[in-house]
């Protein structure tokens, strides 16, 4: 009695692991049912992602980066949405703080600070020697503006020397054309304005020496070469000082 031997199936799985292993798509194992891929990487009953670029099957793993899921194409990754938009604000400043310029160094301060009582002092030791009034409010004034703003055209030499001269001019004028009232001081005060700024030599102290003028009536011959001397003094003790400080900012900016 003759016996048919029956030839061996072929190894599918054996097939199948390969070609999961060279990077070829995936084999369907009839044995694990329809729609699964079988192969290292893949676990069972999962079906395969094909990839639209090339065109291979692989199954979705931890750290791929590939989401699915309902509304979203495989191998694409969801929109995070529109950036925001920046901002060009800085950061808010306290409502009190206002739009003021910062503080300046505490060495700075002292220096500047220091300069001006000195150059204020001087005036009235002068002014103790000559048994004179040397020193007035609007020469404090201009002692402020060259010691602590000495960038500023108000501080430069050319509008205090001559900014003074022509508030006391405009003061004698109009002290001779009319009365020293309240009035005339006012109308002083405008005319200097007028002409400092006429003159290129914007100096608002120059103003307040019209008003002595008009409301003290010193005598010229005594007060005009007093008020030349006290702020060609003003202007030199401010060139010395910022001299004396390396970090300090050199006055003049200019001299005419």
């Amino acid at each position: 009695m003759s016996t048919d031997t029956v030839p061996a199936a072929p190894d599918t799985t054996s097939a199948s692991g390969a070609a999961s292993a060279s990077g070829t798509a995936p084999v369907l194992d009839a044995a694990s049912g329809p729609g699964t891929a079988s192969g290292p990487g893949a676990a069972p009953g999962t079906a395969p992602v094909l990839d639209a670029a090339s065109g291979s099957g692989t199954a979705p793993g931890p750290g791929s980066g590939i989401v699915s899921g309902p509304g979203t194409a495989p191998g694409t990754t969801p929109d995070p949405g529109p950036a925001p938009a920046p901002t060009s604000q800085g950061p808010r400043r306290p409502r009190m703080a206002g739009r003021a310029p910062a503080r300046p160094a505490p060495g700075a301060a002292v220096h500047s600070v220091s300069a001006a009582t000195a150059a204020l002092l001087g005036l009235v030791g002068l002014g103790a020697l000559l048994h004179e009034p040397v020193l007035i409010p609007p020469l404090a004034a201009s002692a402020a503006l060259v010691h602590c703003a000495p960038a500023l055209p108000l501080a430069q030499p050319r509008s205090v020397v001559v900014g003074h001269l022509l508030g006391a001019g405009a003061g004698y004028a109009v002290a001779a054309a009319a009365s020293g009232s309240a009035w005339a001081a006012a109308l002083a005060a405008g005319v200097t304005l007028a002409l400092t700024t006429l003159a290129r030599t914007p100096h608002s102290p120059a103003c307040a020496t019209a008003v002595v003028v008009v409301l003290q009536a010193p005598a010229a011959g005594r007060f005009v070469p007093l008020l030349l001397g006290s702020t060609v003094l003003l202007v030199l003790t401010a060139c010395a000082a910022s001299r004396v400080r390396r970090a300090a900012p050199k006055y003049p900016a200019y001299w005419w």
